[in-house]
Protein backbone atom coordinates (compact mmCIF):
# COMPACT_ATOMS: atom_id res chain seq x y z
CA UNK A 1 0.00 0.00 0.00
CA UNK A 2 2.85 2.33 0.83
CA UNK A 3 4.46 1.78 -2.57
CA UNK A 4 1.21 2.41 -4.43
CA UNK A 5 0.64 5.64 -2.52
CA UNK A 6 4.22 6.70 -3.19
CA UNK A 7 3.75 6.18 -6.94
CA UNK A 8 0.49 8.15 -6.84
CA UNK A 9 2.27 10.92 -4.93
CA UNK A 10 5.05 11.07 -7.52
CA UNK A 11 2.57 11.18 -10.41
CA UNK A 12 0.63 13.96 -8.69
CA UNK A 13 3.85 15.93 -8.19
CA UNK A 14 4.76 15.59 -11.88
CA UNK A 15 1.25 16.58 -12.96
CA UNK A 16 1.29 19.59 -10.64
CA UNK A 17 4.65 20.71 -12.00
CA UNK A 18 3.38 20.35 -15.57
CA UNK A 19 0.16 22.25 -14.96
CA UNK A 20 1.95 25.11 -13.22
CA UNK A 21 4.52 25.40 -15.99
CA UNK A 22 1.97 25.63 -18.80
CA UNK A 23 -0.02 28.41 -17.12
CA UNK A 24 0.28 31.95 -18.43
CA UNK A 25 2.23 34.39 -16.30
CA UNK A 26 0.00 36.91 -14.52
CA UNK A 27 2.92 39.30 -13.97
CA UNK A 28 4.00 41.16 -10.88
CA UNK A 29 5.82 38.23 -9.34
CA UNK A 30 9.37 39.53 -9.63
CA UNK A 31 8.59 42.66 -11.56
CA UNK A 32 8.43 40.76 -14.83
CA UNK A 33 5.56 41.57 -17.11
CA UNK A 34 3.39 39.55 -19.39
CA UNK A 35 0.23 40.27 -17.47
CA UNK A 36 -1.47 42.33 -20.13
CA UNK A 37 -3.85 45.24 -19.66
CA UNK A 38 -5.97 43.85 -16.83
CA UNK A 39 -3.71 44.97 -13.99
CA UNK A 40 -6.24 46.15 -11.42
CA UNK A 41 -8.95 43.52 -11.87
CA UNK A 42 -8.91 39.92 -10.76
CA UNK A 43 -8.99 37.45 -13.62
CA UNK A 44 -11.58 34.70 -13.72
CA UNK A 45 -10.53 31.24 -12.62
CA UNK A 46 -9.59 29.24 -15.67
CA UNK A 47 -9.62 25.50 -16.07
CA UNK A 48 -5.87 25.35 -15.44
CA UNK A 49 -6.24 27.30 -12.21
CA UNK A 50 -8.97 24.97 -11.00
CA UNK A 51 -6.89 21.94 -12.01
CA UNK A 52 -3.91 23.37 -10.10
CA UNK A 53 -6.01 23.74 -6.96
CA UNK A 54 -7.40 20.22 -7.32
CA UNK A 55 -3.95 18.69 -7.90
CA UNK A 56 -2.49 20.68 -5.01
CA UNK A 57 -5.22 19.58 -2.61
CA UNK A 58 -4.91 15.96 -3.75
CA UNK A 59 -1.11 16.13 -3.37
CA UNK A 60 -1.46 17.43 0.19
CA UNK A 61 -4.02 14.73 1.06
CA UNK A 62 -1.77 12.01 -0.37
CA UNK A 63 1.18 13.41 1.59
CA UNK A 64 -0.79 13.28 4.84
CA UNK A 65 -1.98 9.75 4.06
CA UNK A 66 1.60 8.69 3.32
CA UNK A 67 2.73 10.13 6.65
CA UNK A 68 0.00 8.29 8.54
CA UNK A 69 0.76 4.97 6.83
CA UNK A 70 4.51 5.34 7.41
CA UNK A 71 3.94 6.17 11.09
CA UNK A 72 1.65 3.16 11.48
CA UNK A 73 4.18 0.82 9.84
CA UNK A 74 7.01 2.00 12.06
CA UNK A 75 5.00 0.98 15.18
CA UNK A 76 7.29 2.68 17.65
CA UNK A 77 10.48 1.02 16.47
CA UNK A 78 13.56 2.97 15.63
CA UNK A 79 16.17 2.45 12.96
CA UNK A 80 18.59 1.11 15.56
CA UNK A 81 16.00 -1.47 16.66
CA UNK A 82 15.57 -2.65 13.06
CA UNK A 83 19.30 -3.26 12.66
CA UNK A 84 19.01 -6.18 15.07
CA UNK A 85 22.55 -6.20 16.37
CA UNK A 86 24.26 -5.89 13.01
CA UNK A 87 26.67 -3.31 14.37
CA UNK A 88 29.25 -5.04 16.59
CA UNK A 89 30.07 -3.45 19.88
CA UNK A 90 33.63 -2.23 20.06
CA UNK A 91 35.35 -2.97 23.37
CA UNK A 92 38.61 -1.19 23.95
CA UNK A 93 40.87 -2.68 26.57
CA UNK A 94 43.46 -0.29 27.82
CA UNK A 95 46.50 -1.45 29.72
CA UNK A 96 46.11 0.04 33.14
CA UNK A 97 49.02 -0.37 35.52
CA UNK A 98 48.34 -2.19 38.73
CA UNK A 99 47.80 -0.18 41.89
CA UNK A 100 51.03 -1.51 43.43
CA UNK A 101 52.99 -0.08 40.49
CA UNK A 102 51.67 3.40 41.20
CA UNK A 103 52.70 3.51 44.86
CA UNK A 104 55.84 5.43 45.74
CA UNK A 105 58.84 3.34 46.71
CA UNK A 106 59.77 2.76 50.31
CA UNK A 107 61.98 5.39 51.97
CA UNK A 108 65.05 3.20 52.06
CA UNK A 109 64.74 2.35 48.34
CA UNK A 110 66.51 4.65 45.89
CA UNK A 111 64.57 3.42 42.85
CA UNK A 112 63.04 5.97 40.48
CA UNK A 113 59.27 6.59 40.50
CA UNK A 114 58.40 4.61 37.38
CA UNK A 115 56.03 1.67 37.12
CA UNK A 116 57.62 -1.72 36.67
CA UNK A 117 56.70 -3.89 33.73
CA UNK A 118 55.69 -7.38 34.90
Amino acid sequence: MENVLLIILLLLALALIGVVLIQRSEGGGLGMGGGGGNVAGRSAATALTKLTWILGATFMAASVAMTIIAAKNSAGSSVVDRLGGLAPAVIVEESVPAASDLLPPAEDDDAPLVPTAD
